[in-house]
């Protein structure tokens, strides 16, 4: 490092990019990326040139294991892109320019899964409410499964509506509505 990157300047220049770093890497959790994922890619986020495992072990003082297994989660999430650089026999990893592409694929595929999973227990509930109304003599238990089947419904129709939202992501149409920046 020459004398010019030991001044006050980089050292502020590094100091604001920790400070962002650890921000973003606090809140990986939305996409289900753990901190430590999230401090790797911000730091191949700050790297000039695409990052080795072994570049990205050092500049996290990190095992090469834990880099290997920490861009495989980054780039089964859209987050981080193998590239290829003529001369370099080791894998290089660069983060990818689409943020938005990242969100969408990740969160996509968060909202599909839990939209799945409530939607199938809450017609579940319906199918058990349905059995109990029709064994049932008791008038009140009858009024609380009427209760329970209408905000059932109101939960299946909100998950519909969900539904709705995640195509407008896939299909991209999202960003006729709100577009990019």
């Amino acid at each position: 490092m020459c004398q010019q990157q030991n001044s006050n300047g980089w050292q502020a220049l590094d100091k604001t990019r920790h400070q962002f770093i650890s921000t973003i890497a606090q809140n990986m959790d939305l996409y289900g990326i753990t901190e430590t994922n999230g401090r790797l890619y911000g730091t191949i986020l700050f790297s000039e040139f695409p990052m080795t495992l072994d570049d990205m072990s050092q500049a996290l003082a990190m095992s090469k294991t834990s880099m290997s297994t920490g861009v495989r989660s980054l780039t089964e999430a859209g987050m981080v892109t193998r590239v290829w650089e003529k001369g370099v026999r080791k894998d290089l990893y660069q983060t990818d320019d689409d943020w938005y592409k990242s969100f969408v694929s990740i969160f996509v595929n968060r909202w599909r899964e839990a939209i799945d999973t409530n939607k199938k227990a809450a017609a579940d509930a319906l199918s058990e409410l349905k059995m109990l109304y029709e064994e049932t003599t008791d008038e009140s238990l009858t009024d609380e499964i009427e209760k329970d089947r209408r905000t059932l419904e109101r939960a299946i129709n909100y998950y519909s509506w969900l539904d709705e939202v995640i195509t407008l992501f896939e299909t991209g149409d999202i960003f006729n509505l709100v577009p990019k920046k």
